[in-house]
Parts: structure tokens; C-alpha cells; sequence
């Protein structure tokens, strides 16, 4: 059985459609303090529940991030009191991944928070893609899938760039890694970008290694 949050309804309809699914209606709403609610209007008992829902916000639904993450939690905590049989949390956009240590003094580790929270809402997997760091996985109990989107990206970027002359960019040493193994996949070179951020929500760019002038400049980040 496949169930939607708000955040994650195009996706949700797109996967019930593709197995021939109807979609289990999880009766969500917001009152009008902003408190959310969750009912599933059919049994899920004994069922293997897959609930799809990113991490993220969404304009078109009126939901933040945060939002969205405590609606996935109430939407697990129901299955888990509704006797569902296994819950998967499908959440291609892992939210508060990229705080996933600290980078100053009495910051919390809110990946890390995240994580604990959806298993003790009731998980029992984790389906997502992309972390921005790998190490996440780590903060889980539970089984986490870890997906990624690279070969269909290098796959369209071999299929609308074919024949142009391609570098691949770093948007920080973070991504060296990431980028490397991109660069290999096209047979193309890959630069870094030297970034700093001085505040939050302010970045810096020093200057580029690596030759990219007349190039077509690919640039991989989240």
C-alpha cells in the first residue's frame, strides 16, 4: 500500500499510477492554529505501508519544511497504531540533511535529530536519495536505502551534450568526490570552485581550479 503526504503528492500519484495502485487516502489537514492532522481512511492493518514524503516545502500546498516532516512523523505514528505490518518512509529530499555535524560550538546535529525522530515515530526502512552527506545513514537503527539520481543525470547529460566539450564543477571540496566519479562516468575533466561562507545563508566564491574557459560548465550540487 502506498501513501502520500502533501509535500509529495505529484510523486505519490506518479508511483501508484506505475504500479496500478490505488493510493491510500491519509485524510491530512491543517487547522487553523497550524497544527496538522492524519487519519487513513481505509485498514492498513497488516499491510506493508510505503509513505512517500520529502522533507520539503511546498508553495503549491502552503507547507514548510518543517511542516512537511511533522506531518511524515504523524503519518508514520498513525501506521504504526494502525497495526500496519511494515512502515517504509519514502523521502527522496532527506530535510536538515546538510546539519549533519557541527560547524561551531552548542549547534545541535539536526540530521541526526531527524533520524531519531522517524524511528521512534515507527519506521522500520528508510528509502532516500542523495544524501548530502553518506554519513547520515549512519545516524539510523533502522535499514536506510540509500538511491541515487547519477546515472540518469550523466545519462541525460550524454544524451543533450553529446559532442560539446564539458567540464564538470565542484560547487565546494564537498562535492570533489561526487564530481569526480561524474566526470569519470562522461570522460570529461571536473573543476572546484573555492567557496567560503562568511554567514548563513551567504556564500562565497574565491576562485576556480581548473580549466574551464570555452567550456560547457556542469555543475553538480543539492
Amino acid at each position: 500500500m502506498v501513501a502520500a503526504g502533501r509535500a509529495s503528492k505529484e510523486l505519490g500519484s506518479r508511483i501508484t499510477s506505475r504500479l496500478n495502485l490505488e493510493p491510500v487516502e491519509a485524510g491530512l489537514k491543517t487547522f487553523p492554529d497550524g497544527e496538522v492532522y492524519c487519519r487513513y481512511g481505509e485498514s492498513i492493518r497488516g499491510a506493508d505501508l510505503f509513505i512517500v514524503q520529502s522533507i520539503c516545502g511546498s508553495e503549491r500546498e502552503g507547507l514548510t519544511a518543517n511542516d512537511a516532516l511533522m506531518e511524515l512523523l504523524l503519518m508514520v505514528h498513525a501506521a504504526k497504531h494502525s497495526s500496519a505490518h511494515r512502515i517504509i518512509a519514502v523521502c527522496p529530499w532527506y530535510g536538515y540533511s546538510r546539519q549533519d555535524k557541527k560547524s561551531a560550538p552548542r549547534e545541535p546535529i539536526s540530521a541526526r535529530l531527524v533520524a531519531e525522530l522517524l524511528e521512534v515515530a515507527g519506521i522500520d526502512r528508510l528509502v532516500t536519495m542523495d544524501l548530502h552527506a553518506g554519513q547520515v545513514q549512519g545516524f539510523f537503527s533502522k535499514t536506510v536505502d540509500h538511491m541515487t539520481a547519477m546515472p540518469i543525470l550523466s545519462q541525460y547529460v550524454q544524451d543533450h551534450l553529446a559532442g560539446e566539450e564539458l567540464v564538470i564543477i565542484a560547487p565546494d571540496a564537498g562535492r570533489v568526490k561526487l564530481v569526480r566519479n561524474f566526470a569519470r562516468k562522461l570522460g570529461a575533466p571536473y573543476a572546484l570552485m573555492e567557496k567560503e561562507r562568511p554567514a548563513h545563508q551567504v556564500a562565497q566564491t574565491g576562485y576556480v581550479i581548473g580549466d574551464v574557459q570555452g567550456k560547457i560548465a556542469v555543475i553538480l550540487d543539492d
